[in-house]
């Protein structure tokens, strides 16, 4: 399983999720308390918003802790949204394409989780994107391949609901292989302007997801695991739940995969 931290708020360093906070995501690369894994080395990536539409981003698969320039751009980059991974592969090799997050247009993507029998649907998932999403695949992971079938689900006009749908697609699909429709699922996603976060499993035993206030006036933090060990400063968000986080503040909702039904 991996480990990731998304911010929206006033701008901040990307250091104050990173690296500088005693339980920073560089330290659960190697040391995480709230995972089936400790070790979370293979590769990791952030993406950031600033003056353009689409995030910029970094990936390497190197070991966060081992990056000689992640401490280094942490530290200069100031963004009032951004998206911080590190990865534990359970789908694809260690290669820069497989590590998140992943990014089309304004939209950035990153996920904790995995889809039992990947290999087994993965044809008739791909069958469903169109061809500039499917030439948009560069990787092999199951994490990217559910991003573009949220996107050819409708996300750029109902992000949540797109990513209920695409889930239940892969539900649908494993069933009808006779494979475990097994979906375990904890993700964050941007377009730029909100951050969305969903925590789903379909065996109801979902990745963790903690959410906490960060900044000046309204910003918010979303991580696999806290940052630090003010216990109260973090409250875990329920399985089951979608998580969207605007201007006005953190609100939650219910979550569960809707029946298929590709949107207009």
């Amino acid at each position: 399983m991996c480990r990731w931290a998304a911010y929206r708020g006033n701008p901040l360093y990307l250091e104050e999720l990173v690296s500088s906070p005693a339980h920073s995501l560089i330290e659960q690369s190697h040391c995480a308390s709230r995972a089936k894994t400790a070790t979370n080395g293979d590769g990791f990536g952030i993406a950031w918003y600033g003056d353009h539409p689409e995030p910029g981003r970094y990936r390497d698969i190197l070991p966060a802790w081992s990056d000689c320039n992640l401490r280094s751009l942490a530290r200069q980059i100031r963004s009032p949204l951004f998206l911080a991974h590190v990865r534990a592969a359970t789908s694809g090799g260690t290669r820069r394409d497989n590590c998140h997050p992943f990014v089309f247009g304004p939209w950035s993507f990153m996920h904790n989780g995995q889809v039992a029998g990947f290999d087994k649907i993965r044809r008739k998932l791909e069958a469903h994107l169109s061809d500039e999403l499917f030439h948009a695949r560069s990787g092999t992971t199951d994490s990217e391949l559910l991003f573009l079938l949220s996107l050819e689900m409708g996300m750029a006009k109902d992000p949540i609901g797109a990513v209920s749908r695409a889930i239940a697609l892969v539900q649908k699909h494993a069933a009808e292989e006779g494979a475990n429709p097994l979906v375990r699922f904890t993700a964050a996603f941007s377009d730029g302007k909100s951050l969305y976060a969903v925590r789903y499993a379909s065996d109801q035993k979902p990745p963790t997801l903690y959410a906490a206030p960060m900044g000046p006036r309204g910003g918010y933090c979303l991580v696999s695991e806290p940052l630090n060990d003010d216990v109260d400063a973090w409250t875990e968000i329920p399985a089951g739940s979608a998580v969207l986080v605007t201007d006005d503040g953190l609100l939650t909702s219910a979550f569960s995969p809707a029946p298929f039904a590709k949107a207009a």
